[in-house]
């Protein structure tokens, strides 16, 4: 208790950064819990998150689950926008800010929309990069005074589908990525007598800073050369259609860490823009496209997993930059764009997963008594292990203990040793390293090897969920998203651990974690409790993690839980909607299976059983509605 009482809350925020990468919706509560101010202009509206799984599991609803904040979703929009009009206005800046969501981040209906109603004052649009997305908007993007800008390689049918937006009074902004694309829209446009608005990408020589640097330069997929932009420029002016030409459009990338490139890009595409109305081409918009970064680690660094500035910081360089360039060059200064999608999203949404199991390095010992027959090789180690604490040169413990198990293992194979006198010196050599690890703690200079005992003595926490399909990026690009206990952080975690998922994949793994301002692969934990549920979130998914996983092992969609704030509640909070996972039959169907035949064959099977006397009628027929039921349940473990 003594240990217990030497840790605070304050300890706790050190640990797991709740804070630093939180951006004020996340804190750690006096009583160990998480707690979330989904509104940041209501402050007394607070959370506690374990309130949150209690009410879920009240509701029958199935872990692992995702849960989205829609209020934080609604005030990212805001202040988004609310920053850029007020820098605007303190920049005495003349121009406008036309924001537009890019849905590639998060196409799910329920965010669109969350985004469109919030966005609705501020005229806030859309952005789509493909023909699925650009139906999408098309439909709900509905306000005629926001912008829809529309990115991504384009057909014909592209085209005359943003034609159509034009006939219905929409600003539908084209935005020409490659050269012959310009041809396919004025052949669309002439053919439907419509005058589109035309945007033109500029291939930066700016490159951005992180993991997606490789959006600019001569490289970039997207965007047209310096030569490109005037002759597309000069080509629209020769089929009578210069005057549509109104957006100027580049990108340098997503998750930008270091706000310097964001200066330089400003600097190059105002460049570029007043060179243009020089050129007596009228730009209306210059789109700064997306990047602004999320801290991830809360790091405040370049790290590729933070940003070295703030939302305020980002929006300050563009407007000033772009008033600067404009003011010098003595041209209009112009709407600006952004297409801020990470940003808007990461916060609103986490996933919810329950610890379901603990896997530790020789959790099972055996007696290792000695015995008469005992081979040398069992009595060295078992010497060892009894003067470990008398001995002082810990580097050498390691070399012998480390010696005598891989020769244990040789003397195994070639039958020297049987499998119970191998199991008793593996059992010897794990006591080794974990008195080891435990003199490490108040040493001043661990050696390299050493090191890595922290990580092979720590437990894996099996966590009902799957990596591929929740957390993709931790997978494919080693993203680091801030994963969190939901409660007991006012106990002192004394457990490392990593996390593993449910799928047979030995990649279905979490190693990296944001700890006591640093990555660490051990997350410290508190022990698990024999007959207590504990649950973890893993936060920011709400930036591609909910559309990018995969079907890995047919683990399908999670369970939504879409949470609202409310003052009124007891609770603050009430959940507005349930959006059902996948079912088991609903992912063999996508993966071309016919559930219902299977439901049949296996029938089939049973009857056959039946009729030749080996099951009786009563027990096949609950075997088959098991199966049945199996089909439509959830595609993760029943932990309840």
């Amino acid at each position: 208790m003594a240990e217990q009482a030497d840790w605070t809350i304050d300890d706790a925020e050190r640990v797991y950064g709740v804070q630093r990468w939180g951006a004020g919706y996340f804190e750690i509560g006096a009583n160990g819990n998480l707690k979330i101010t989904p509104d940041l202009s209501n402050k007394n509206m607070r959370i506690d998150f374990q309130s949150v799984i209690d009410e879920i599991k009240q509701e029958g609803i199935q872990f692992p689950v995702v849960v989205r904040f829609h209020d934080i979703l609604r005030s990212q929009v805001a202040a988004l926008n609310k920053t850029f009009i007020n820098t605007i206005e303190e920049a005495q800046y003349q121009g406008k800010y036309m924001g537009v969501y890019p849905v590639k981040v998060n196409q799910m209906r329920e965010v669109v929309e969350e985004i469109v109603d919030a966005g609705a004052p501020f005229n806030y649009g859309l952005e789509a990069g493909s023909k699925a997305e650009l139906i999408t908007v098309m439909a709900y993007n509905t306000n005629i005074d926001s912008l829809t800008i529309l990115n991504g390689y384009k057909d014909a049918e592209f085209m005359r589908l943003a034609l159509l937006g034009r006939k219905l009074g929409r600003k539908m902004i084209v935005v020409i990525e490659k050269y012959s694309e310009l041809s396919l829209l004025i052949n669309a446009a002439k053919q439907l007598d419509v005058m589109p608005i035309i945007g033109l990408r500029s291939k930066m020589t700016v490159k951005g800073r992180g993991k997606w640097e490789s959006s600019g330069g001569d490289r970039a997929k997207f965007g047209l050369t310096t030569s490109e932009m005037i002759c597309a420029a000069r080509y629209l002016e020769s089929e009578g259609m210069g005057e549509c030409l109104k957006l100027l459009h580049f990108h340098i990338g997503s998750q930008l860490t270091d706000i310097r490139a964001v200066k330089e890009a400003i600097s190059e595409g105002g460049r570029i823009y007043a060179e243009m109305h020089r050129m007596g081409f009228k730009l209306e918009y210059v789109d700064v496209g997306g990047g602004l970064g999320i801290d991830y680690d809360g790091s405040k660094s370049t790290n590729d997993s933070s940003r070295n500035y703030t939302m305020e910081e980002y929006v300050a360089d563009v407007v000033y930059g772009m008033r600067e360039v404009c003011d010098l060059e003595n041209v209009p200064h112009p709407t600006l764009v952004s297409e801020s999608g990470r940003a808007i999203t990461a916060h609103h949404s986490c996933v919810v997963a329950q610890v379901v199991g603990e896997i530790r390095a020789n959790s099972a010992e055996l007696p290792t008594d000695k015995l008469p027959t005992d081979h040398i090789l069992l009595n060295n180690i078992r010497e060892l292990a009894e003067s470990v604490d008398s001995q002082n040169n810990l580097q050498e413990i390691f070399n012998d203990a480390s010696q005598w198990k891989e020769q244990a293992i040789g003397a195994f194979k070639l039958r020297v040793i049987s499998l119970e006198e191998l199991g008793k010196i593996e059992t010897l050599y794990w006591q080794i390293m974990v008195k080891l690890q435990h003199r490490l703690k108040d040493a001043e200079f661990v050696p390299e090897e050493l090191q890595e005992l922290d990580y092979n003595l720590s437990s894996q926490y099996l966590c009902n969920f799957s990596v591929f399909q929740s957390a993709a990026d931790t997978w494919a690009i080693d993203q680091v998203l801030p994963v969190v206990p939901i409660s007991r952080m006012n106990e002192k975690p004394t457990v490392n651990c990593s996390l593993v998922d449910i799928t047979c994949d030995s990649d279905g793994k979490l190693d990296q974690f944001v700890v006591d301002h640093g990555i660490s692969d051990v997350l410290p934990m508190p022990p698990l409790k024999k007959g207590e549920d504990y649950y973890l979130g893993l936060f920011l998914t709400g930036a591609y993690q909910d559309v990018m996983g995969d079907m890995h092992n047919l683990f399908g969609r999670l369970n939504e839980v879409h949470i609202f704030g409310d003052d009124d509640d007891p609770e603050d909070f009430y959940i507005e909607e349930v959006v059902k996972g996948s079912s088991v039959q609903d992912v063999l169907s996508i993966m071309q299976y016919n559930p219902d035949a299977m439901a049949q064959s296996m029938k089939r099977m049973i009857d056959q059983h039946i009729s030749s006397g080996a099951m009786k009628p009563r027990e096949a027929v609950k075997w088959t509605d098991f199966y049945e039921d199996c089909l439509k349940g959830y595609t993760y473990l029943k932990t309840s």
